[in-house]
Formats: C-alpha cells, sequence, structure tokens
C-alpha cells in the first residue's frame, strides 16, 4: 500500500491535524474488506472549497495497463475527522453505493458540471433574484481584487510610459484600444476608466478621447450591469457578448491592435481535464457526475416525481434553462422561481465519480486544437507522483488571446494560478463550488509553457495591493 499525504504543513502548526485519527480507520477498512493492500493507494488531501464535488472518502479505480486494477482511496482531512471514515470505506469497498448517475464517463472538461457552470452565468439574474445576493457576494471577503484602485493607477501609468514613448516616434495608432475578458459587476472597468481620465487629465496627454474600451463577458446579466456602473464613460467604452476560450472569433478585427488584455477570475471558471502521473504510468481522470441516493430521492419526492425521472428533468434545465423549464413541465415547476430552486437544490447535491485511465501517448491527446498533449510532458515527469489540471479553457483562452496584442500590448491576469508543480504535489485545487459556478485553479507552469512556444515572456506574483490571499498576478508580453 502507498498512502500520500498531501497537505503536509497541515502536521504542523498550532493546530496539527491528528493523522491517526484519519490514517487508522481508513487502514483497518482496507484490512476488514480483504482488498489486496498492494493494489491500494491511500491519498489524503484538504479540500479547502466547504461547497465540492467531492466525498470525505472516495474510492477511484485506477484502469490495469493488461495488468490487474488498482484502487486510490481519498481521504479528506478537513471532514474525515467529524465523520466516521471507516464505516465509510468499508462501506464503499463493500458494496455499490446508492447513487444516481447524470452521465457516463466522460473527460473532465465535457462533464455535465460546465453545463451547471454555463447555466449560472447565462440565467444569473434569475439565480440571483431566489438567493437574494449577488454573485460577487460569494466571492472570498464578498469582493474581486480586481477593483483595486492602485492596482489601475499601476496599469494606466505604465500604459501612457509605452503611449509616451510611441508618440514620440509618430508610432501611435489613433484608437487605443483595451480588452476586458469577464468583466463583472463593472466595477473593475469603472476604477479603471476613473483612474485612466483622472491621470490623463493631470497630464494633458489626451489620450482619453482616444481610448476605446471593450468589455466582454459570457454572461449577458453580467454586461448590463457592468454598462450601468460606467454609464459616465459610455462614449469610450463598448461591450460584447463573446466566449471566453475563443476570443479572436469574436474579436478578429483586433488583432495586433489591443495595449491591454485584463482578465480577472476567468481562467479559473473554464472548463478543465486532469490527468495523472503514478508509478510512472499516465492518466487520464474520467468523471462521472450523480447525485448521492439519499438527495436524489429528496429531490424527487418534492417534485411528486420518481428518482427515475430526475435525469431528465435535470437535462431538460441544463438545455432550456428554468423559465422554459416552467413553461414545459408547470406540473413540477408552478413558476421560474420554483425551477430556480430545484437547480440550486439539484447543484447543491452534485457529486463526481472518477477513474483514471491509461492515456497512451501524450501525443494523442490535445489540451486545445492548437496545442498538443506533449506539452504536458515536462510537468508530468518533473519529478515525484502528480495529478494536474490541463486547464483546456483557459490554456485556449490565453492563447488566442495572445494574438490581439498590439507588439508593445501586454495580458494582465488576476487569478488562481498553481505557479510550480510542487502545489499540485501538496495541495488540493479543485474543483470547487462558488455559488452556482464551478472553480478550478490554473496550471501557470503550463500556460507559461504555451506563452514562451509563442515569443513572450509569462510572470506570475503575488497580487501586490493585498497582504493575504490567494490571487496571483499573470503578466505576458512579447518578448523584446
Amino acid at each position: 500500500m502507498l498512502i500520500d499525504f498531501r497537505p503536509h504543513a497541515r502536521l504542523r502548526g498550532k493546530r496539527p491535524v491528528d493523522l491517526g485519527t484519519s490514517l487508522l480507520p481508513v487502514v483497518a477498512a482496507i484490512l476488514d474488506s480483504g482488498v489486496d493492500m498492494s493494489k491500494v493507494r491511500l491519498v489524503f488531501d484538504w479540500i479547502q472549497y466547504r461547497s465540492n464535488f467531492r466525498n470525505a472518502v472516495d474510492i477511484r479505480p485506477i484502469m490495469g495497463r493488461g495488468q490487474e486494477d488498482e484502487l486510490e482511496i481519498a481521504v479528506d482531512l478537513r471532514r474525515a475527522a467529524q465523520t466516521a471514515p471507516q464505516e465509510m470505506t468499508y462501506s464503499l469497498l463493500s458494496q455499490q453505493p446508492d447513487r444516481l448517475y447524470l452521465e457516463n464517463w466522460t473527460a473532465g472538461s465535457d462533464s455535465c458540471i460546465w453545463g451547471f457552470n454555463s447555466l449560472y452565468w447565462s440565467a444569473l439574474e434569475q439565480w440571483e433574484k431566489v438567493t437574494g445576493q449577488g454573485y460577487e457576494q460569494a466571492l472570498p471577503g464578498g469582493e474581486s481584487d480586481a477593483r483595486n484602485r492602485a492596482a489601475a493607477a499601476d496599469l494606466v501609468c505604465e500604459l501612457f510610459a509605452i503611449w509616451d514613448q510611441l508618440r514620440a516616434s509618430n508610432a501611435l495608432p489613433e484608437e487605443l484600444y483595451i480588452l476586458e475578458l469577464g468583466v463583472g459587476n463593472g466595477s473593475q472597468a469603472k476604477v479603471f476608466l476613473d483612474e485612466f481620465r483622472e491621470i490623463d487629465h493631470r497630464r494633458g496627454s489626451g489620450y482619453y478621447r482616444r481610448l476605446v474600451y471593450l468589455m466582454c463577458d459570457y454572461s449577458a446579466h453580467v454586461l448590463d450591469l457592468a454598462r450601468e456602473a460606467v454609464a459616465d464613460h459610455s462614449e469610450r467604452v463598448s461591450s460584447l457578448t463573446l466566449d471566453a476560450t475563443q476570443p479572436c472569433v469574436s474579436l478578429a478585427f483586433l488583432r495586433k491592435k489591443v495595449f491591454l488584455v485584463y482578465v480577472s477570475n476567468v481562467y479559473d471558471n473554464l472548463p478543465t481535464d486532469e490527468v495523472a502521473q503514478l508509478g510512472g504510468h499516465t492518466y487520464r481522470v474520467q468523471t462521472r457526475a450523480y447525485l448521492p441516493g439519499q438527495d436524489a430521492q429528496e429531490l424527487a419526492d418534492s417534485l411528486s416525481v420518481s428518482t427515475s425521472q430526475l435525469n431528465g428533468l435535470v437535462h431538460k434545465l441544463l438545455r432550456l434553462g428554468p423559465a422554459l423549464l416552467a413553461d414545459a413541465c408547470p406540473d413540477e415547476f408552478p413558476s421560474a422561481c420554483a425551477a430556480v430552486r430545484f437547480w440550486q437544490q439539484a447543484w447543491s447535491a452534485l457529486r463526481l465519480e472518477e477513474q483514471y485511465v491509461p492515456l497512451v501517448g501524450l501525443d494523442t491527446y490535445q489540451v486545445t486544437s492548437a496545442v498538443s498533449g506533449e506539452a504536458l510532458r515536462p510537468l508530468l515527469e518533473s519529478g515525484p507522483d502528480v495529478r494536474m489540471h490541463v486547464s483546456n479553457g483557459a490554456v485556449a483562452s490565453f492563447d488566442d488571446t495572445l494574438g490581439l496584442l498590439h507588439p508593445y500590448g501586454k495580458l494582465v491576469c488576476h487569478d488562481l494560478f498553481v505557479t510550480g508543480m510542487e502545489g499540485y504535489r501538496t495541495t488540493f485545487r479543485g474543483p470547487g463550488k462558488y455559488d452556482g459556478s464551478v472553480v478550478n485553479w490554473v496550471n501557470g507552469p503550463l500556460l507559461a509553457h504555451v506563452g514562451r512556444r509563442r515569443g513572450f515572456d509569462v510572470h506570475y506574483e503575488p497580487f501586490r495591493h493585498r497582504v493575504a490571499g490567494n490571487i496571483v498576478t499573470m503578466t505576458a508580453q512579447a518578448r523584446d
């Protein structure tokens, strides 16, 4: 049996984890079950997201390569002490759990959890109406770091320095494009534009009248809120709904023209696969979404339907949205609000079952249509066993966005980045749930590798304008 204890730091400190209360009961359950211990990997994580897709104990098959399958038993240390890990482990090893599956085994980026994620942003107004709070209140601290005035002023001054140089050599375009992907409620845009106008007025540069600020987001409701927030700058601002993973589809006219692309808390909300290197072999993590049996029964009873009908109702919700679902199924959902409550209950109960399947040849796997799985090799082979996000959506968005940058342009992104591979070996990085959306930390080493191949320098540093917190700032700029 191999034991992989990942949150090493929690063994020390003021309140160290008592490993015995988690490890020994699980080992006892493995012994009682009669499972071949030589085929077991016991993995301990600390899942910091209080709302997530995992149980306190999970079983993950490791599919064999012409040999007997192995098992990974995963334990969440944060919850194990408050549960009964021995009974839970023994039950999972001894019998088939009661679960209502919502899909077949699939790659993580194709799971229906991303259908829920898309629904959240497309029907955000209805979700907020039922919860009675805006989505930003679900963020740690109740707000985004994007609205920091000092950070905005720093960006403006950097831009003005570049534009001054270009103007001195008669190389400054008449229109000065700035692009924001993922605008939130518009507070970041307002702070930036206010600072921009004030600094421009103080310097007498005349750049504000030449500014074209493009706000882009997947959610039309979010864009409506953002437009209201920047109404004072309406002559300088345009807005556009787009898919963040393919910005050039809508913004091809901006190729090589954008001086600043600003992204905040977008990449961590885009679809991703996971891959792993275990015992010298490479695996792809497959997932299968389900509702625990008891939750499924309670949800079915609340609608006066059978559990066998729930699967169809969930997928109809993902396809139609809550308002049209209420129209299509008035007996189950007398109003759109009732459909939203069903959505929220299903989302709260939703879990992911996982298994490892062999990945034969990284060249047979595509991170994106433009990036081969071979880009993962140096990361997977960088040291001991590792499981990591591929960040497919983030890589696609980043790679596509680089083509929009002016030769003197820069991409600035504030997000949850893993900046070194040890970050994956020691800490759980998602998926978690933020309100109705999905969050995963982003594979920073992979984005840096992709950027370098495109001729860009990519750097990471802690967010300068907050002492504590997990937000990291990534910058990407063409090499001199």
